[in-house]
């Protein structure tokens, strides 16, 4: 059985879609995976019940597909004891694996007459003269040609700006904004060469062509950033509780409205967070900075959880049904109202971002944990 084989066969054997055949030729190729049950023995105990085997093999699985690189899942598969599910991203979609019988009374999503759609590439750009343009909606090619610099619309949809043919100069005071609305995202390569990737509901403002000791920019919401090196002109994002201070790195910033605490995900090189009662601290690769009024804090994250969202994914932690429908929110372009006492259970998993909404919710509401009610672009949360 090839490594490939084997994957089509695991995920089948998660589904619950395995013929007698299939399992018994899934389970009797785990010693070639140096699969092992809990205990350290390869042996299949007929006496275990099927679930527990299927638990048993299916942590192992995963397990041994991201040590041989076979598939890199974002994260390792475990068993959250409260939200009792486990979703795992596929090239179909997404896979459920429940402990419990699915309930009689959870609410179908099928008949849906008006499928919610995920996000999509928009954005409006606001140059320096105030005029806007709807990015979404412009043809590829040059948008502005004003100043020193070119703002071009490729064919694969980013802004980018590069160096223009006018003798008239751009200034760091000429300052442009791109504003991505809720359904929304979009990437940019700034004057100086760094990429930014920004989030649903997020603003970047920054200048035409960066001049003078540093490269500011001013950052509402979320971004990823690979910026440019240039050790003369360090790199800083500025946002309403902290700045990120940078030489040329890649990293994540986390700066929404109303959200406590502003993040900083640091995944190459170093970056100083400084707030505003000039309290600083270095992050090195791997950390978390959290500012709140308090101060700073680090702490070692996943950093691919973290950015999973650019690459078009959902990824839940031990998240609140709160947290994760602040995600759907924004990129859903939809609006939440919860009904009744809403409990304190926790979900994890990984979805795609770019399938229909009905689907993550079906898949919630297989822990029997929650439930939904659509109506129109609003959701009804009850437990």
């Amino acid at each position: 059985m090839t490594p490939e084989e084997f994957i089509k066969l695991s995920e089948k054997y998660i589904a619950g879609c395995c013929s007698p055949e299939e399992e018994k030729l899934l389970l009797s190729n785990k010693d070639a995976f140096k699969i092992r049950d809990d205990d350290g023995c390869a042996t299949y105990n007929e006496s275990l019940k099927e679930e527990e085997i299927r638990g048993r093999v299916f942590q192992q699985i995963e397990q041994t597909i991201a040590e041989k690189k076979i598939y890199k899942p974002l994260f390792a598969g475990q068993w959250w004891a409260v939200a009792a599910i486990l979703l795992i991203s596929v090239s179909v979609g997404i896979l459920f694996f429940n402990r419990y019988t699915e309930p009689s009374n959870v609410t179908s999503m099928a008949h849906m007459q008006r499928p919610i759609k995920p996000g999509t590439d928009k954005a409006v750009l606001i140059l320096a003269d105030g005029s806007k343009i709807q990015l979404d909606e412009a043809k590829n090619g040059v948008l502005s040609d004003e100043g020193k610099t070119l703002i071009k619309k490729t064919t694969d949809g980013m802004l980018v700006y590069e160096a223009g043919t006018s003798a008239k100069s751009a200034s760091s005071s000429s300052l442009n904004t791109i504003t991505i609305p809720r359904g929304g995202k979009y990437r940019v390569k700034l004057p100086d060469g760094t990429w930014v990737w920004l989030n649903s509901e997020s603003t970047l403002t920054y200048p035409e062509a960066f001049s003078g000791a540093t490269r500011l920019v001013e950052l509402k919401g979320e971004a990823y950033f690979e910026v440019a090196r240039n050790k003369e002109m360090p790199f800083i994002v500025k946002t309403s509780s902290i700045n990120v201070e940078v030489l040329g790195t890649h990293f994540n910033v986390s700066a929404y409205a109303g959200n406590a605490a502003t993040k900083t995900t640091l995944l190459e090189g170093a970056v100083k967070l400084r707030d505003g009662q000039d309290r600083a601290v270095m992050l090195k690769p791997g950390e978390q900075g959290t500012a709140v009024s308090k101060g700073i804090s680090v702490a070692k994250v996943k950093v691919q959880e973290v950015v999973a969202w650019k690459d078009g994914y959902f990824v839940f932690r031990e998240n609140t049904i709160q947290e994760i429908m602040e995600q759907v929110e924004r990129w859903y372009d939809v609006d939440i109202e919860y009904r009744g006492k809403i409990n304190e259970h926790v979900f994890g998993g990984v979805y795609s971002k770019n399938k229909e909404l009905s689907e993550l919710l079906k898949g919630l509401e297989l822990t029997g944990l929650v439930h939904f009610k659509i109506e129109g672009r609003r959701i009804i949360v009850m437990s």
